[in-house]
Order: C-alpha cells, then sequence, then structure tokens
C-alpha cells in the first residue's frame, strides 16, 4: 500500500504525471458512458412492426400493447392498420363520419379512428355524414 501511495504522490507532482492521470480519467468515464449506454438500450423495446405484403402498418409500442386490454389490442391493431385504402372514417366514441380530406375530422386521434370504404358502409354502423363534409 505505501507503494502505491509513494507512486501515486509522485505522479502528482509532476507535470507529465497529471497529464498522464487527466487521460486515465477520461479514458475511464469514456468507457463508463459506453456501457451505460449500452445497458440502456437493451431495456428499451423498439416496438413491433406488423407488415401485410406491399404495405406496412402501424408499429405498437411493446408498452402501448402492454396497456392495453386483450379485446382492445386486435381491434387498435386492426384499425390502424385497415385504413389503407379506405375513404371515410369516423371516431369510435362518436356518431358522424367524415371523408378522408374532410378537415372536420383531424382532430379525432388515430386510435379512435374507425375507417370505411363507403359512405353507406358507414351508416348502415349507424354514423351520419358530419355536416362540415357535404
Amino acid at each position: 500500500m505505501e507503494k502505491i501511495k509513494q507512486f501515486f504522490n509522485e505522479t502528482m507532482q509532476s507535470e507529465k504525471g497529471k497529464d498522464i492521470l487527466t487521460v486515465i480519467i477520461v479514458i475511464l468515464v469514456g468507457l463508463g458512458s459506453f456501457e451505460l449506454g449500452r445497458l440502456s438500450k437493451e431495456a428499451g423495446s423498439g416496438g413491433i412492426r406488423i407488415e401485410y405484403g406491399d404495405q406496412v402498418g402501424n408499429a405498437v409500442s411493446a408498452t402501448e400493447l402492454g396497456n392495453l386490454s386483450p379485446n382492445t389490442k386486435n381491434d387498435s391493431i386492426s384499425q390502424n392498420s385497415n385504413s389503407v385504402g379506405k375513404t371515410f372514417f369516423a371516431s369510435s366514441r362518436g356518431s358522424k363520419y367524415y371523408t378522408i380530406s374532410c378537415s372536420a375530422g383531424k382532430t379525432i386521434k388515430q386510435e379512435n379512428r374507425i375507417y370505411f370504404t363507403t359512405g353507406e358502409e358507414a351508416e348502415r354502423a349507424g354514423y351520419t355524414l358530419s355536416s362540415s363534409c357535404n
């Protein structure tokens, strides 16, 4: 232990020793930061990507999927991924339906949207066309 203390004291008294100690500290901090970054990357999840042929569905993160009830999980994924080729949508909580180009429906969150191919299909589901979209 005495030899280590003596070496450390001699190193700290010279300029060259201080420079070497500074370089060693910088290297150790860099390696520690790199390892912490790797550890934090392993804990997170990149999400789940659902692909259908040539179409790519919305990515749903594992935490969002874990927070949904079993019935809501399938509904949420199918509502988001089935929007391709649909021209009408409605809120799952409302009574009006909108065209894709209608600005009145832009405030409806994606997760609350239900998509329809035709207006008749939306009306059969119990929705009426919004007066803003006429």
